[in-house]
């Protein structure tokens, strides 16, 4: 009986059981997560109102600055005019009191007479430009310009102490005037007229016309730059501009590099460089000294609000071109380069390099190294597109290239071997190789796979002109061929693959600046600081130098010069062939752009739209965009098409 009562079966319960610790925390965790959650919209919210008001901001601050460019290139303007004003009127008075003292004197009214009044003080002409640049207000060392309001005081004292000046002479011009009379009074008739004659030629004085645009500053004569500061960057002195270090001292004159100021020569004909076939007609293909835009004739001239375009009327006008982008930067704009497709252009300047849309003017991209010292400035002179669009290679000052991966923004890997400062990169057409250009006399082929390098060394300088740095390099179409321009006023030319020079190209008078293969291969345009332009022919060059080391013969003849492109005013500091081989580009210190025709060397148009040098150019492989980069704190992007 008992062992039945104790083995039965225990009862389930019919309840829900109840809930313990384990039920009570889950719940608080989701409704936790709950909160979270609703507080990460919140905030998700708010971040993305926040990023539409930090770009509404920085459209509003990017219109202001337009404006402000805008407001300070009308008041440049019109100080212009007013300058141009000024000065005809002081022409007019020193004419008319000319022609008082010669009346006094008894010369004939048509007689040359001394300049006498303010006109006669100084030059008076329009004042120099002011920097258009983001951030930078006008200050001492900027520019000389005495129509601001802090010079305004000092200019009336300097015109009232002309004027004192002016009262002055007058009266001891009277003075001399009444013992000239006396004396000639003593004197036969004749001999008087030889003396005042005499008197008034000695004190005549050519005066040059400026052909340049009221809105440009005329260039000034000075001596070459020194390598290691941007190319003709001392127009303004302006914070952020790069002092010239003193890399060496200016070039001796000699042979292959004369006197900047003296006068030129024309080149001999030599194994290397053969008198230009287009000799007989440059005088037809270049503008003339004295051009002024104001007297062209509307068909040949094409005007925008700070820009112009003249067309050569002695050829068929077969182009047009207009103005597209205004890119403003925060210092000097030292290079320029287009992506494969044309769809991005970089831009190198202080410490930073920006990626822009070619069709909306829009930066997309800003790359920077926060790792590199903060000390001083760190100017990026070089920059270059793969030819996938995915990497972009700069050259800086800090002797570094670095290779950047653009859709992370980050540095993907960093070539370190060059001894001074990085001028020049170019990337091969397979993307596989790299290769630099340096002041310290080499250049380098990079392997962007293995990182492994090839140095290109230039033990050959010119006996006078001993710096051998290298300024620009450019790899051939096919990738067979290195060219590199050097300060010592040769072109050099090596073999990829074995890394072996097999051409001097001499023939330049001054430093070489620029270099820029045809898309063809065959031909290689040259600009330098001669103020000139060369094309060479180096068509079959690789097969030629073979076939002579295995007939052992020395190929004596050599890659020839088969035509100078002659217009520019000032250095030739850059150079691009367009993508289907029909122009050559140039620009100069003489901040004009010119288009040539790559057959026959001559101008087709000048452009003028930068108030400093035109340090570097690019055209877009994939057609009709130029891309400018000055000193001037801008880079703008140009079209041009074929009417």
């Amino acid at each position: 009986m008992s062992s039945t009562i104790y083995n039965h079966r225990s009862l389930q319960p019919t309840v829900p059981p109840a809930q313990g610790p384990n039920q009570h925390s889950h719940a608080r965790l989701n409704e936790a997560v709950d909160t979270i959650r609703q507080e990460f919209d919140v905030i998700s919210s708010d971040l993305g109102i926040l990023r539409n008001q930090r770009d509404e901001y920085e459209s509003k601050v990017t219109s202001q600055i337009n404006e402000l460019n805008i407001v300070r290139q009308s008041l440049y303007e019109l100080e212009s005019q007013h300058g141009k004003i000024r000065q005809t009127y002081e022409e007019e008075l020193s004419r008319l009191r000319g022609e008082l003292h010669a009346l006094r004197q008894g010369v004939p009214a048509g007689a040359p007479h001394p300049p006498v009044g303010p006109a006669s003080v100084g030059p008076s002409g329009p004042p120099a430009p002011p920097p258009t640049a983001t951030g930078v207000p006008p200050g001492p060392g900027s520019y000389n310009e005495p129509y601001y309001s802090r010079d305004r005081e000092r200019e009336r004292e300097r015109e009232k102490d002309r004027e004192r000046a002016d009262r002055e002479r007058d009266r001891e011009i009277r003075d001399r005037q009444r013992e000239e009379r006396d004396r000639d009074r003593e004197r036969p008739p004749a001999e008087a007229r030889d003396s005042k004659r005499i008197k008034t030629e000695r004190m005549k004085s050519d005066t040059r016309p400026d052909h340049y645009s009221p809105s440009l500053q005329p260039p000034s004569a000075k001596l070459p730059p020194v390598p290691g500061a941007p190319p003709a960057l001392t127009t303004f002195q302006g914070p952020g501009l790069p002092p010239p270090p003193a890399a060496h001292a200016p070039y001796p004159p000699g042979p292959g590099n004369p006197s900047p100021a003296g006068p030129a020569e024309p080149v001999a004909a030599s194994s290397s460089s053969l008198v230009p076939i287009n000799n007989a007609q440059s005088g037809g293909g270049q503008f003339p000294d004295d051009l002024d835009p104001h007297n062209v004739p509307p068909e040949l001239k094409k005007e925008g609000s700070d820009w112009f375009a003249v067309f050569n009327g002695k050829v068929k006008r077969v182009l047009d071109v207009s103005l597209v982008h205004t890119l403003m930067h925060e210092s000097v704009v030292c290079c320029v380069r287009f992506s494969a497709d044309g769809k991005y252009l970089a831009t190198g300047c202080n410490r930073t390099a920006q990626i822009y849309d070619t069709k909306t003017g829009v930066k997309t991209c800003v790359l920077t190294d926060e790792s590199a010292g903060k000390a001083g400035d760190l100017y990026i002179r070089s920059v270059c597109f793969s030819p996938d669009g995915k990497y972009l290679a700069t050259g800086a000052e800090d002797k570094q290239i670095r290779i950047w991966d653009i859709a992370k923004k980050r540095i993907r890997n960093v070539f370190d071997g060059h001894q001074q400062e990085i001028y020049s990169l170019d990337f091969s057409l397979d993307g596989r190789l790299i290769v630099s250009g340096s002041g310290d006399k080499t250049a380098r082929i990079w392997d962007m796979v293995d990182g492994s390098s090839k140095v290109l060394t230039i033990n050959d300088a010119d006996p006078v002109n001993n710096d051998a740095g290298v300024t620009s390099v450019a790899i051939s179409p096919n990738g067979q061929l290195v060219a590199a321009g050097s300060l010592d006023t040769v072109v050099r030319i090596w073999d990829v693959g074995t890394g072996s020079l097999i051409e001097r190209l001499r023939g330049h008078r001054d430093s070489v600046y620029s270099v820029a293969f045809t898309p063809d291969g065959k031909g290689l345009v040259s600009g330098s600081l001669d103020k000139t332009l060369k094309y060479w022919d180096v068509s079959g060059l690789l097969a030629k130098r073979k076939e002579a080391v295995a007939n052992g013969k020395k190929d004596d003849k050599g890659s020839q010069c088969t035509m100078n492109f002659l217009g520019h005013t000032d250095y030739v500091l850059s150079v691009a062939v367009s993508h289907d081989g029909q122009w050559v580009v140039s620009g100069s210190k003489d901040r004009g752009v010119q288009f040539w025709d790559s057959h026959t060397a001559t101008t087709q148009c000048m452009l003028q739209g930068h108030k400093n040098s035109v340090i570097s150019i690019d055209l877009s492989p994939a057609g009709s965009i130029l891309a400018t980069g000055s000193g001037d704190w801008q880079a703008r992007i140009w079209s041009y098409t074929n009417i």
